[in-house]
């Protein structure tokens, strides 16, 4: 099965220690234990920083399955959650790959932290999560929260700790089963 990973730093395995945008070990990245429990051939297409972008990049047709989980820096650059969800869904309409190929991803809810160092962002976080879930049920398309996932973030708020990797990893292959 070939399976893309199109995300953020969470998705590339960012380690918020290195400050220069190194990466978690193979085996503490989410996207890299997928791999290795399931036997898959797995494309990590996650960039530090990314928003969602305006267009989709064209996906080989050979994909089985595409993960997309995006929203948390366009929350952080002050977009808010209906914004971030427009551009979500002008993103995914700009797919070219078959609908039940999708898994949408709402992010993990940001806590408070060196990079959210307020109430806003945390509850935009969870509204952008409803604004996914809603997103995915009029495109019709498969979906997952990982707030209730429980992923232990850094010290910024934001990203994975190596053990949210892990969990994440987990939860989602519970999903599949």
């Amino acid at each position: 099965m070939n399976v893309i990973c199109f995300g953020d730093s969470n998705t590339y395995g960012y380690d918020p220690r290195s400050y220069l945008g190194g990466r978690y070990d193979t085996d503490s990245r989410w996207v890299d234990i997928l791999a290795e429990e399931t036997g898959w051939t797995v494309r990590n297409l996650g960039e530090n920083g990314r928003e969602i972008p305006a267009s989709a990049p064209v996906f080989s047709a050979d994909t089985d399955l595409l993960i997309v989980m995006l929203g948390t820096n366009d929350l952080l650059q002050s977009r808010s959650p209906e914004q971030a969800a427009e551009r979500l869904e002008r993103f995914l309409s700009s797919l070219s790959l078959d609908r039940s190929k999708i898994l949408l991803i709402a992010p993990p809810p940001v806590k408070r932290g060196a990079w959210v160092p307020n109430q806003q962002l945390i509850d935009d976080s969870h509204t952008f999560a409803q604004c996914c879930r809603s997103l995915a049920e009029r495109r019709n398309l498969r979906f997952a929260d990982t707030g209730k996932w429980d992923i232990a973030l850094t010290y910024d708020g934001v990203h994975f700790t190596e053990q949210g990797h892990k969990t994440f990893a987990a939860r989602l292959l519970e999903e599949f089963k």
